[in-house]
Parts: C-alpha cells; structure tokens; sequence
C-alpha cells in the first residue's frame, strides 16, 4: 500500500535490527531496545559501550598528543614563571568566549598575568587583523594566544613575527589549502599555515599520527592547552589538586562552546558535556551563576537544549548585537553586582536580537520566493540585503536551512562590502565550497557545517550564481530531502518510564548523538485530537495498540486535525517523555514525524 507524509517531506529511514543487541543488552544489563541504539551509533564492544554509558573524565586523550601542545605550554609556562604579559586573542561567538574565559582563569591561577582581546563582529570581522595584532604588540604583549580562531591568520602572524611577539594559535577550523603536484601527475593539497611559534590544532598530525579526536571546538582546545600549561608548571606527570580542581570546573565552559558550536558530541566531547552540564548547576563562577539566572534556570538540572537554546543565545548576543567583550568580562573579572548587570544588559540585547531575526527572515524568505531560490530546482540559497545585522544573519540562515533543507548564505551588505554567515546541510562541506568559490570572496574561513565570508556588493552576484553553482555539481537530489532516523520498531507497552530514564543515559544530546526516535506502526486513533498552543498550531492526542494508550503531542502538527478522526490507523516518529503533573508521573510522547496509511 502506497503511504504519504502528510506532516512532513521527510524521508524515514528505519534502522535495520540487530542481531547482536539482545546478547548485548544481557552483558550491560539493560534492555535490547538501548543495546539497539549503541549499535545504531556504531558502539559494539562492551567496554565502549559501558564507556559511553559511564562517561569518566579518565578517558580523555592526552593532551601531549595534539600538534604542537606540549611546545605552546612549555611557551606559556615559560611566560607564567617571568611574569610576560599573555594577550588571548579570542572570538565573539560562544566558542570563543568561553575558550578566552578557559585560559584566562587557567594563566592567573597560575600566577600568571593574562589580558584579553575580542574582535568587533561589524567592525573588525571573524578572526586575526594586523591592525589589532600590532596595536596588541605596542601595548607591551610578549606573548599572544588565538582561541577558538588564527588557523587562517597568514598576514596578522607575519606582523607579530616581525614585531617580535610570540604567537601560539588554537583552533579548530580549516586551514586554507594549495594544489601541490606530484612526480605521477595527480595533484594532493597541502595546508597553508601562518608562520607562528606553535599551532595548536587537534586536525594537524602530530608525529605522524592523527589525535584520535578532529571535532574538538575551540573551548575544547583550550581546555587541553590549560591542561597542558597546568601540567608544564607542575613538572610531573599530574596538575596540582588545586588546578585539577580547577579543570574539573572549566567542563562548565567547556560544555557551553561545545554544545553552542555543535561539534559532534562523541568521545571526549560527548565526555567533556557530560560533566559540564552536570558542573554548571553547582558552578562557582559567578558570570556562569548570573548567566543561569538571568535565564531563570537556577537550581535546574540543565541538558544540551538548556544551553543551546537559552543560555547560548545570551552569550552570543553580545557579539552579534554589541560588543562580546562584555559576556567575556562576565565570565572572568566581574564580580557579582557586575555578573548580573551583565546578565541582564545580554537578555535585554537577546530580546532585541530575536525581534531583529524575525524581521529580517520574513525579509529574506520573501526575496527567495522572488528569485525562485526556494523551489525545488534550487540546491542552495544565498541572499543578501541592504541593512541586514550581520550579528544576526548565521542565525537566519539556520532558519532557512530548517526550512527548505538547503545550504543557505545570507549576506549583510553595507557600504560596499558584504559580511555573509552560511549554514550548511549533511555531506555538504561549506568550507570547502567558499574556497571553491574563493575568487570572488575577500575572505572566508570556518568548517563543514558553518562558516563566514566577506565580499564586495559588486561581486555578489557572481559569487551567488558560482556558490548554487557549485552546490548544483556537488548535491544530489536525494540529499535535499532532509531524513529522519529512527532507532527501532516500538510496541507501546514497551515504552515504559524505566525506557525513558534508560534513553536519557545515552545523552547529552546534539549533533552526532541525536535523540533517539522510536517508530511505533499501526496505532489506532483513540477518540478526537485537541488543538492546543496559542493559536492550535499543536495537537494533543491518544493512540491505542492492543490495550496500550498512551497520550501524545505533536507540535506543528495543526494542519492536520481535520484528517485525524477517531479510529485512524498511523504510525508515529516518537521520542519518548517523563511528564509530571501534580505529582503524578506518566510516560508521553512527542511525535516528531507521522505517515498515514
């Protein structure tokens, strides 16, 4: 029997079973439905799945084993022990802040003394400028370290080489390559890298062998390289307690860039969010507390949608909105009056940014329904417009993205030159795609799913037509039918609240460790479906199987109440939840996806 997807265009892909999970579920102890999702997630051997069912701070990777660490924190002791003063040169996005508020708390706890420098979003743009680079020198900086930034930085490391100044970047997005040939004919690529004392990068090969984690965020490195300077000040194979109490702690940061720059949260990621999300409850900084505060969090266990949707957007709304020095400020030297007059300035600026977002994003969808960019000939879609925030336009461009699953650039052009933000889809990597695109951008930098670029009004629209271009050789159709995965087939009276608290170990949740979705076929409908929501944009309602109910709510799903009468046979994408009513708890599920029959 033919089915179609009334509630939404995406393509279900249903896990095949695996022989292995009951077998598996019996060795950890669980049941086979959670020893099915490892499986799914490519964790097969016990000891890796009681790993990732145990996340420990033991199984983090030896910082010694990323390129060019253990040199940078020999550097910065060094620095420490005679009193030189440490520039971090950091970046106005999450990742940013919270690596520059790593290391400045790691270099004073030290004893050293540490100072900080954040670009302006407007005026200045994404990563390294001479201009700042020089000005940072002349103010008596013996040492710079990029966060989070630098891997790009050719002509600002050039200016602090020639002025004397060391420089150590930290970063984790791609570096610009070359075509070199070789002796046969074929051509390989080698990265072009600023001339610096030590790049700290966890992507670069370091003795010949790869660090066994590429996905680090800026924090991340960060936090490997206070762990690094910690042990290089200590002389021995340990940090002191006192700063093992410290990085304990700075998982807190950590987490926040983590989880805000959505790098994969697997292995040391998946471990460093855990304990983060975990510390930040029970913090002891106080700018972590005024922000958790302001957000009307405290005394919350929080988890990845806490932070990704609430406290992230707050800290990112110093830079896209002013200036991010401030939430730097918040996260290092300020006291507490302080913390909490910052906190409050970032939520009355991320109000104002949400309000900015939804103008400009009617803005934009009107003008891709007027260049025909949002039909389904289209593989991407790049926008531009005069007066566009350019804080504010890598968020629109996620909205596009969830929109029509298409990679989306949107660019701000002022007085000339236009700064562009772009997200991207699944085995589209952005990055690359700009440097294809190279000869009409004035800059560019970032990674496989977000990116930045600069580019003269004038040569917009080349760049657009050779970006869609580009993305029309590269995508497939398929791949612009945004997927669903789902886990495993689910009888109702299965899904237990024990399952719940079972599948909330598998977390913390995000990208490369998504929820997971469970598929339940051949519900019947029990009785009419509810609007509910402000404007009934959401339905409330009960299926049946066998002599299992259960209540469900489907969020978007308005548009469907007129076809879902009682007696209706569905199946459902579902992912599972604990409510808690009046002190009674029961489990409900929230239905990501449903096909008729």
């Amino acid at each position: 029997m033919q089915r179609t997807r009334m509630y939404t265009s995406r393509r279900w892909n249903l896990a095949e079973p695996d022989d292995r999970a009951r077998e598996l579920a019996e060795r950890l102890k669980t049941s086979p439905l959670i020893a099915q999702v490892l499986l799914n997630r490519g964790i097969s051997e016990l000891e890796d799945c009681q790993n990732f069912l145990r996340p420990s701070l033991k199984c983090l990777h030896d910082p010694a084993t990323i390129h060019d660490l253990t040199k940078a924190s020999e550097r910065v002791a060094k620095a420490i022990r005679e009193r030189e003063k440490i520039v971090i040169y950091g970046d106005y996005d999450v990742d940013g802040i919270t690596a520059t508020a790593i290391l400045w708390h790691a270099i004073r706890l030290l004893g050293g003394h540490a100072d900080y420098y954040i670009p302006h979003r407007i005026d200045e743009g994404y990563g390294l400028n001479a201009t700042a680079i020089e000005q940072i020198c002349s103010d008596g900086a013996k040492l710079i370290i990029t966060v989070d930034c630098g891997i790009t930085a050719v002509g600002p490391a050039k200016v602090a080489r020639e002025r004397g100044v060391d420089l150590i970047i930290t970063d984790h997005h791609e570096w610009h390559e070359v075509a070199a040939p070789l002796t046969d004919g074929e051509a390989t690529h080698e990265p072009i890298l600023p001339s610096a004392f030590a790049i700290v990068h966890p992507r670069l090969q370091f003795n010949g062998a790869a660090y066994p984690n590429p996905h680090l965020c800026g924090a991340g490195v960060a936090f490997k390289l206070a762990w690094g300077v910690g042990l290089a000040m200590s002389g021995s194979a340990r940090v002191s307690e006192s700063f093992r109490n410290f990085l304990v702690e700075a998982t807190a940061l950590a987490a926040l860039g983590t989880i805000a720059d959505v790098v994969p949260l697997v292995g040391e990621n998946r471990i460093l969010a855990h304990y983060g999300l975990g510390g930040l409850k029970h913090s002891k900084l106080k700018g972590i507390r005024a922000l958790i505060d302001s957000a009307g969090l405290n005394g919350q266990n929080l988890d990845s949608y806490h932070v990704g949707f609430l406290l992230a957007p707050r800290l990112n709304a110093a830079g896209r909105m002013g200036h991010a020095k401030l939430a730097v400020e918040m996260l290092t030297a300020a006291d507490e009056p302080r913390a909490e007059e910052i906190a409050t300035y970032l939520e009355e600026q991320n109000r104002e940014r949400q309000a900015m977002e939804r103008d400009i994003l009617e803005q934009a969808l009107h003008q891709a329904a007027e260049l025909k960019l949002d039909t389904g000939d289209s593989r991407a879609i790049v926008l531009g417009g005069e007066g566009w925030h350019a804080g504010v336009i890598g968020i629109v461009a996620s909205r596009i993205v969830d929109r029509f699953h298409r990679p989306a650039i949107m660019v701000a052009l002022n007085n000339g030159i236009g700064q562009g933000s772009g997200r991207s889809i699944s085995g589209f990597h952005l990055a690359r795609a700009l440097e294809a695109c190279g000869e009409h951008l004035e800059a560019f930098g970032g990674h496989e799913m977000a990116a930045g670029l600069k580019v003269r009004t004038e040569n917009f629209e080349a760049f657009r037509h050779s970006f869609t271009d580009h993305a029309t050789r590269m995508l497939a159709p398929e791949q612009l039918v945004a997927e669903l995965k789902l886990d495993c087939l689910a009888d109702l009276q299965n899904v237990t609240e024990a399952l719940v608290n079972d599948l909330k170990r598998l977390g913390p949740f995000g990208h490369g460790n998504r929820k997971p979705i469970l598929c339940c076929k051949g519900l019947t409908l029990s009785g009419t479906p509810r609007r509910v929501g402000k404007a009934g944009d959401h339905l409330q309602l009960y299926v049946r199987q066998g002599n299992a109910q259960m209540k469900c709510i489907a969020f978007g799903a308005g548009e469907l109440f007129d076809r879902l009468q009682p007696g209706t046979t569905i199946d459902i994408a579902v992912e599972p939840q604990i409510n808690e009513f009046n002190g009674r708890i029961s489990v409900e599920l929230e239905v990501k996806d449903l096909q008729f029959a």
